[in-house]
């Protein structure tokens, strides 16, 4: 289907800022309620779901491949 472009490293540390996002937005009041809980959101949402899929589509447009098999 897709063909990875994103190395474990990559991967492992998107899921960890993923996580720390969705804390902040959902966990704490750091970030409010607002549009940046919102947005804090959606990023981690995408950054998940990269990282499971292990493509990422900017890296397709500018050309970057982070893993070393593929």
């Amino acid at each position: 289907m897709f063909a990875k472009n994103m190395g474990t490293i990559d991967r492992a540390g998107r899921t960890v800022i993923a996580l720390i996002l969705l804390y902040l937005a959902l966990g704490t009041s750091v970030i409010g309620s607002g549009v940046l809980m919102w947005l804090a959101i959606i990023v981690a949402a995408v950054f998940l779901v990269t990282s499971v899929v292990g493509n990422c589509p900017l890296y397709k447009i500018v050309g970057l491949k982070t893993c070393s098999d593929c």
